[in-house]
């Protein structure tokens, strides 16, 4: 039992890892931008973590971790917040090199104005419940952020994969909320959300890896950017001494 989340972390990222070496997709080129992004989006979402877990809004039980507890989280809820990252936007940048599929771009505005009505009707009958609120607050932000502010165009083609990668979440998040075990993982006060489960997974659940996932993959696409001029500067030497050149 001691090694029951970190088995289901292992298990969420080996084969991604494993995979990102391949000849045909060589994600272990970006690992820099992607840690760089996950660590970045872990911020907010760990003292959120923190936040809840001192409340009372969800706690852990400690028979199916290490035992090693930092700020209130174990271990293993640490790393969660690369592992999981990491075979999300795996996924993405597989799919994104493999397939086309910018005309999901059609459906931005539908995906955004839906969502967030919807995250706004939902924070102004539930505000009471401070996971249902907060999650659908962040969800808001977020997506109008993307949407409105720095005009992503691949909101479609994210919500997309993050429906395919609702295959791999049941199983990992229904194991961490209970399914197959005497007793879940992560447990939650009944009072803090809608109490609809998905199996045994809260609904806010999937709603919260949406909105990670989204941030998680605007700043890997920022960094993997930013990777990508510099070694195309570095390999192109004679453009550097142009650029220097006063015109």
């Amino acid at each position: 039992m001691t090694y029951t989340y970190s088995s289901i972390l292992f298990f969420t990222v080996i084969i991604c890892f494993i995979a990102s070496f391949d000849r045909r997709i060589l994600f272990n080129r970006y690992f820099a931008p992607f840690i760089q992004s996950a660590v970045l989006v872990a911020i907010p979402f760990i003292a959120w973590d923190v936040w809840f877990t001192a409340k009372g809004v969800w706690w852990f039980n400690t028979d199916y971790t290490l035992g090693l507890v930092i700020a209130g989280l174990p271990l293993e809820e640490w790393l969660f917040f690369i592992c999981v990252p990491f075979s999300c936007v795996f996924t993405y940048f597989c799919i994104d090199k493999f397939f086309e599929l910018d005309w999901l771009s059609g459906f931005n505005n539908i995906i955004v104005f839906v969502s967030v009505i919807g995250c706004s009707v939902i924070a102004l009958l539930h505000y009471d419940k401070v996971y249902t609120l907060v999650t659908s607050l962040a969800t808001m932000a977020t997506l109008i952020y993307l949407h409105f502010v720095v005009r992503a165009n691949w909101i479609g083609k994210a919500s997309l994969v993050f429906t395919v990668l609702m295959l791999g979440f049941f199983p990992v998040n229904g194991v961490l909320t209970g399914t197959g075990l005497a007793s879940p993982i992560v447990n939650y006060n009944p009072g803090d959300f809608l109490g609809i489960r998905m199996l045994t997974i809260p609904v806010e659940d999937a709603v919260y890896g949406y909105t990670q996932f989204l941030l998680v993959l605007y700043f890997f696409k920022k960094f993997q950017l930013a990777q990508d001029k510099r070694k195309n500067r570095s390999h192109n030497p004679l453009i550097n001494e142009e650029q220097r050149v006063p015109i």
